[in-house]
This record gives structure tokens, sequence and C-alpha cells, in this order.
């Protein structure tokens, strides 16, 4: 058994991350799920080293290397990550794995795989990683523009002017603010990685919306809430029981520590 440290500060993607490590690994424990470099810290100094830690790059409150100043870290780390490839050259040449968001089952289990062949990591490798990160003054943007291609034509759509993006039939879409739709080659899950969460917020399995696409919200049963867009959809836009309390906290720009 492995005594496992979450530290990620996106609820869904942690519930996720935790979901799939149990079906690959169910006699693994997870001690605890983190969303800060604060209580990180706070926990990593009060209690034993767990086996692994899987770490997300950036927290609620700044990137996580922050937290190998503040306190020795004593575990193996696999980071999972949202950056472009650059980045991601980087963990490769120090020979740290990383997991690129979304996180997959089968690249979960081959990180599993090598940190059981490693064993224990060297340390001096993660100080140089945390250097090289550093200097290269690593920030994370989001997605500007969708390439779209539909036959020979090949057309670009601005996000900020993407209204929602949908799952019908299994094809992805996009919605303009223009009432313009267009299939897309990302899926849902990709694109929640790739959007600003600012801006963007999923709502169900089947729909991605933009704050500025809602026209009005209904109260709901089991505390849910319906959203009216604009432009207007046939589809179920009412907020999932799982999202409901998050999609609350990011109607006021505001999210749980």
């Amino acid at each position: 058994m492995m005594n496992v440290l979450v530290i990620e500060d996106e609820k869904l993607a942690a519930d996720r991350l935790i979901k799939m490590i149990l079906e690959v690994r169910p006699d693994w424990k997870i001690l605890a799920t983190l969303v800060s470099v604060r209580s990180s810290v706070e926990w990593l100094s009060s209690n034993a080293a767990p086996d692994v830690i899987m770490m997300d790059i950036q927290l609620a409150d700044g990137p996580s290397f922050e937290i190998f100043k503040a306190v020795k870290v004593m575990s193996p780390v696999i980071f999972t990550t949202a950056y472009d490839q650059h980045a991601l050259e980087a963990f490769k040449v120090n020979s740290i794995d990383y997991l690129l968001k979304p996180v997959k089952r089968e690249e979960l289990v081959q990180a599993f795989d090598k940190l059981r062949l490693l064993g224990e990591m060297n340390f001096r490798k993660l100080e140089s990683l945390m250097n090289l990160i550093q200097s290269k003054n690593i920030t994370k943007e989001y997605q500007k523009r969708i390439v779209i291609r539909y036959g020979d034509t090949i057309k670009m759509v601005e996000v900020p002017d993407v209204a929602y993006f949908f799952t019908e039939d299994k094809i992805n879409y996009l919605c303009t603010q223009g009432n313009l739709r267009y299939p897309i080659d990302y899926n849902l899950d990709e694109l929640e990685h790739l959007l600003d969460p600012a801006e963007f917020f999923r709502i169900n399995r089947q729909f991605i919306i933009n704050i500025r696409s809602i026209d009005k919200m209904l109260a709901w049963s089991k505390s849910r809430v319906k959203v009216i867009l604009r432009p207007p959809t046939t589809e179920d836009t009412i907020v999932s029981t799982e999202r409901s309390p998050y999609f609350k906290e990011w109607l006021t720009g505001t999210s749980t520590d």
C-alpha cells in the first residue's frame, strides 16, 4: 500500500484524479487533498512524508514550487500540468514524471510503474527542476483561438467570441455569440484545461459556458440551477448536482481554499 498526498486546487480535477488513482491502485490510501501553497506547507511540516505526492503546478495562491522553498519535501513527486510543450520538456530533461491535464488512465499507470522502478527520487534533480522552471518564468496561458476545419475550409474563432461549447450525438461543437455553430476537434475534458476558468465553466457533462452567454438563471430541483443561454439552445442546460456549489462560486469570482 502507498500513501498518496494530492495537491490540486481544482476540485473537480482533484476528485477525478483521486477516483482514477483508486481505480488503478485500489489498495492505496489518499491522505489528504490540499489546494494551496500555504496549506501544503502546513501539512508537510506537521505530518510524516507520504509515499508519493501528486502535485499541480499552479495552485490557488501561487506556483507549487514555492512549497519547496518553505519546507523540505521528502517524497517523490508526480506533477500534473496544463503547460505547453516547452515546459514539459523541462520535466523530461530532469527525469521527473508529469501528467498532462486532463490526466489519462494509461499515463497514470505508467507514472506509477515508473515510480516503483525508480524508488526514491534524486532530490538534487528536483531542486534543479525548480530552478529551471523559475528561470524560464513559466506562466499559465489559456487558449486564445479555436481553429475549425470543415470540408476544405479552415476558420479561426476567438475564444471570447464563443458563447458555449457543447456535445451532441457524440460530436463536439462551439456556438458563437452570433449563433454560428461549428464542429471542433477538442473534447470537453480537454477544453476544461485550455479555457480561462474565470470566463468559462463546465455546467454538466454536455456544456461549457461563457459567463457572458448567461441570459438568466432559474432555481431548479435538488438545489440546482437551470441556465438560460444566449444564443438559446434546446439542449439540457441544468447545472449538475456535483458542480452546483462551484458554479455559485464561479458566478461571484470566488473559490474555496
